[in-house]
C-alpha cells in the first residue's frame, strides 16, 4: 500500500496527486480504511464504515482516467448519521430508527455523487442532533482525538472527530445551534454553518426547521469552501433554499473591518484560556492589517433563552412523525395509543424526550403567547441588531465555544451547563447568517486542547468568511 501523508493532505493536494498518478483513488481509500481500523476503535467516530468503499474508489479512478474528474472526485468523505444516502442506514443515532434504510438521497448527497466522492461511512452524533457533546448518542460517545477522556463536541461530534483523527479528508455535519462549529472548535478543525437556505435541507432529518443547516467540516478553509461550493444552490425539493443571487455581497474597499461585542464577552462562564486565546487572535488580525472595533448588540444576551424556546417548539413538532407506525421501532401496546407511547418511550433517549416536553409546553394553550410569541419577536430584534452592526463592520468575531473540550460525563447530568456551550453559536442560526469556526490555538494544559474563534457575516457572505479565514490561517 502506498504511504500517503493523511495528516497534511488537503483536497487540492489529493486531487493533484490522483491526476498525476502519484496515487489512485483506490490507494487513498485504502489509506483511510487502514487509519479508521487503527484509531477508530478508541475514538468511535464511525457508526458504520461502508462495505463498498473500494468499489466506489474504483469508479472514481475510472472517472479520473476518462478525464472527467472534478476537484472532489475520489475524495473520501464521512457523513453525519442524519443525512440520507439511498439504500444505506440513517439512524440519527437513535434507537427509534435503528436499522432504518433511507429510500432516497439528500440533495447534498446527490450533488456529491455527481462529483464522484467516496463515501467512507456514517458518523456518530447526538441523537436527532440534540446535544453538544455526542454523549446523547444511543450508540456510545465519540471521544476527542486530542484527549480521549474528553468529548468531541456535538451534535456533529463524529463528523469533527473523523477529520481530526485523519479518518476522513472532509465531512458533512448539520448545524442547528452550533452543531458543526462547536465540535470543529473542540477538535481543532474548520467548520462552516452556511447562510440559511444556501444548502438544501432535503434529505436532512429535521430537528428545528427554521434553524437547521447542513455544513461542511475540514482541516483547511479551502477544503470547507470546495465542499460548500459543490453542495450549495437552490433546490425545488426545499422551498426555503436560495440561489447565489438572493443576497448581493456588499462591496468592501480596503481590508474588512472586524467587530467585537465586548460587553457580551464579560459574562460569567467563559474559560480564562478561551478569552486569552481570543485576545491573541485579535492581535493577530491587527498585525495582518485588519481594523478591529467594538460593536453593540443590545439583545444578544437573550439569544440562548430565545433559542431554547424556538428550537424545542420545532423539535416537538418534527419528532411527532416518529411514532413506530410508518418506519422505525414499533413496540406493541394494548391499542394504537399504547403503540405510540411504548415505541416513543423506548425509542427516544432522555434528551430528546426532555426537548419534546419543553417544546410541547411552550406551544400549549396559555403559554404560547407568554413564551413562543415573545421568543419570535426577540428573534427578530436580535437579527435587526446584527444587520445594524453590519453597517459599520464586515464580520463579527467571538470565541466559538466558552470552554475547551470538557471531560466525558462532566456535564451530561446538568442540561443547563451543556446548553451554555451554545452561547456564542446560536445567534447565527437565529439570524440565518453564515458563521465559520477557525482553529486559533491550544490551551496550556497537557495534553493541549484545541481552541477556536467564530466569525459571523451578513447573509450570503460565505466568500468573505473564507477569504478572511484563509488570511488568518495563512492559506493564501
Amino acid at each position: 500500500m502506498k504511504n500517503i501523508d493523511l495528516k497534511n493532505l488537503t483536497v487540492k493536494k489529493a486531487h493533484d496527486a490522483m491526476i498525476k498518478g502519484e496515487f489512485s483513488a483506490s490507494d487513498l481509500a485504502e489509506a483511510y480504511l487502514e487509519q479508521i481500523k487503527k484509531v477508530d476503535p478508541e475514538i468511535h467516530a464511525y457508526l458504520e464504515v461502508y462495505g463498498d468503499v473500494k468499489e466506489q474508489a474504483k469508479k472514481a479512478d475510472e472517472k479520473i482516467k476518462a478525464g472527467k474528474a472534478t476537484l472532489l472526485t475520489g475524495i473520501p468523505i464521512a457523513v453525519k448519521d442524519n443525512i440520507l444516502i439511498k439504500g444505506r442506514i440513517a439512524s440519527s443515532a437513535s434507537k427509534i430508527l435503528e436499522g432504518y434504510k433511507a429510500t432516497y438521497d439528500a440533495t447534498a448527497i446527490s450533488k456529491l455523487k455527481e462529483e464522484g466522492v467516496v463515501f467512507l461511512g456514517r458518523v456518530n452524533m447526538d441523537e436527532f442532533a440534540m446535544g453538544g457533546s455526542t454523549e446523547n448518542s444511543a450508540y456510545g460517545v465519540t471521544k476527542n482525538p486530542h484527549d480521549t477522556l474528553r468529548v468531541s463536541g456535538g451534535s456533529s461530534g463524529g463528523s469533527a472527530a473523523a477529520v481530526a483523527m485523519n479518518g476522513a479528508l472532509v465531512s458533512l455535519g448539520s448545524d442547528t445551534g452550533g452543531s458543526v462549529r462547536q465540535p470543529a472548535s473542540l477538535c481543532g478543525i474548520v467548520g462552516l454553518k452556511p447562510t440559511y437556505g444556501s444548502i438544501s435541507r432535503h434529505g436532512l432529518m429535521a430537528m428545528g426547521s427554521s434553524l437547521d443547516q447542513i455544513g461542511p467540516l475540514g482541516k483547511t478553509v479551502t477544503d470547507v469552501e470546495i465542499l460548500f461550493n459543490a453542495i450549495k444552490g437552490k433546490d425545488s425539493k426545499d422551498s426555503t433554499s436560495i440561489s447565489d443571487k438572493t443576497y448581493l455581497p456588499k462591496k468592501i474597499s480596503g481590508k474588512p473591518v472586524i467587530g467585537v461585542p465586548r460587553e457580551f464577552l464579560k459574562g460569567p462562564g467563559i474559560n480564562p484560556e478561551v478569552l486569552k486565546n481570543f485576545n491573541e487572535a485579535l492581535e493577530k488580525f491587527e498585525k495582518l492589517g485588519f481594523k478591529v472595533v467594538d460593536v453593540k448588540l443590545p439583545n444578544i444576551s437573550y439569544s440562548l433563552p430565545v433559542y431554547y424556546i424556538v428550537m424545542p417548539a420545532e423539535v416537538s413538532s418534527n419528532m411527532s412523525r416518529f411514532d413506530g407506525v410508518k418506519y422505525g421501532l414499533l413496540k406493541e401496546g394494548k391499542d394504537l395509543m399504547g403503540d405510540y407511547l411504548k415505541s416513543r418511550a423506548e425509542g427516544f433517549g432522555s434528551e430528546v424526550r426532555r426537548r419534546i416536553i419543553l417544546g410541547t409546553y411552550v406551544l400549549s394553550a396559555g403559554y404560547y403567547d407568554a413564551y413562543y410569541n415573545r421568543a419570535i419577536a426577540l428573534r427578530r430584534l436580535i437579527t435587526e441588531d446584527f444587520i445594524k452592526a453590519f453597517n459599520d463592520v464586515d464580520v463579527i468575531l467571538t470565541p466559538t465555544a466558552p470552554s475547551p473540550a470538557f471531560k466525558i460525563g462532566e456535564k451530561i447530568t446538568d442540561p443547563l451547563q451543556l446548553y451554555l456551550e451554545d452561547i456564542f453559536t446560536v445567534t447565527a442560526n437565529l439570524t440565518g447568517m453564515p458563521a465559520i469556526s477557525l482553529p486559533s490555538g491550544f490551551t496550556s494544559d497537557s495534553p493541549a486542547l484545541p481552541l477556536g474563534i467564530q466569525m459571523t457575516a451578513r447573509h450570503g457572505e460565505e466568500e468573505l468568511l473564507f477569504n478572511i479565514g484563509k488570511t488568518f490561517l495563512n492559506e493564501l
